[in-house]
Parts: structure tokens; C-alpha cells; sequence
């Protein structure tokens, strides 16, 4: 039986991606969980989050949270700290060892750069322009330069970033994106919170 594993993530892109991002993890059922009407990832809402998620059967219930923060280029720790310092401490003892923290240096679309093949195949060949795909975690403003290759075709939505994470190798972003890694290998194992 596969490990449920919930990421709190702050949108829908997050929402439609990341599953696709870690497909390759098959002993691990992957759901993701955002806010309600576009509300930002806080501390509370991640706490609405989890105990929403303990009213399913023991069964169903999930076996390790994942919060991912975009941090926006800002210094992770500080970014994850009111998170990891305010959440635990409002949950009950046997839930505060099931919750981890993980971020994405800039947003989840600078991890679709680091495996610049498939991005490349989802434009159908185009350039991706003058960003370092070899450094992801890196680029600034990722999205907003997703959204400008992106222009002369399509809108940026939460389903084009569905259907850009189906042509996307989850071990070629680990490869290139330190933040990646880290958050699949909390999604994976994991350390204590």
C-alpha cells in the first residue's frame, strides 16, 4: 500500500504540477492540498489544512505532511521559520512528528527550467532565452519569464503548468535544482520536525 503524503502548497499551479513532478515515486501516493479561494500559504491556513485531512478513515488518513513555501529569493530560513516555529506547536504531540517544511527558491516554474529539454519540447523547440537552466533555483523571476516564452501561444494557468509537468523528468530537476531535491527527499523520507 503506497505512503499518503499531503504537500500544503500556496496555488493551483502547485496543485496540478507537483503530482506530475514526483510521479516517479510510486510507493507514494501524492496529494496537494492549497488554501481556499486563493488565500496565501500562512501558518493558519496550513493548520486549517491538516486537521481538515483528520476526519478521513485511519486509513486514508495521511502519513506525512509537506509544507512548501516559495520563498521568493529571500533567505529560506527566515521565510520557513514562522512555519516551522508556529505550526508544530499548535498540534497535537502524535501530528507534530508528520509535519515537514520544504520551499522552492523562487517558484515552482523555476524547477521546470532545470529540465530545459522537456520545457523545450512542451514550446515546441523554442529558446528558452538567456536564463541558466543549469543553475534553476537561480532565476528570478521565473514565472514571469515562463509566462513570456509563453506569450505568442498561450496564457499561463494553473492547467499549462498541468500539462507543461507531463513532459518534465522529476530526476533531471533533481539533478539541477537544490530545492527540488530537497523537497522530494522530504516527500521521500524526510527528517523530524
Amino acid at each position: 500500500m503506497a505512503k499518503r503524503v499531503v504537500v500544503i502548497a500556496s496555488g493551483p499551479t502547485e496543485q496540478r504540477a507537483i503530482p506530475l513532478l514526483l510521479s516517479s515515486e510510486e510507493s507514494i501516493q501524492i496529494q496537494v492540498l492549497i488554501p481556499p479561494n486563493n488565500r496565501a500559504l500562512s501558518v493558519e491556513n496550513a493548520l486549517r489544512i491538516i486537521r481538515s485531512t483528520q476526519y478521513a478513515t485511519p486509513e486514508e488518513c495521511p502519513r506525512k505532511y509537506v509544507v512548501l513555501v516559495d520563498v521568493d529569493g529571500k533567505d529560506p530560513n527566515e521565510v520557513i521559520k514562522p512555519f516551522v516555529d508556529g505550526l508544530p506547536g499548535q498540534l497535537d504531540p502524535e501530528l507534530r512528528e508528520l509535519v515537514h517544511f520544504a520551499y522552492a527558491q523562487w517558484h515552482l516554474e523555476s524547477w521546470f527550467f532545470a529540465d530545459a529539454g522537456g520545457l523545450r519540447e512542451y514550446l515546441g523547440g523554442r529558446s528558452l532565452g538567456s536564463v541558466d537552466t543549469s543553475a534553476p533555483d537561480n532565476i528570478e523571476n521565473p514565472k514571469n519569464h515562463l509566462k513570456n516564452l509563453l506569450r505568442e501561444t498561450v496564457l499561463y494557468t494553473a492547467r499549462i503548468s498541468e500539462e507543461i509537468a507531463q513532459r518534465l523528468n522529476g530526476d533531471t530537476i533533481a539533478s539541477r535544482s537544490p530545492s527540488f531535491r530537497s523537497f522530494r527527499e522530504e516527500v521521500r523520507n524526510g527528517t523530524s520536525a
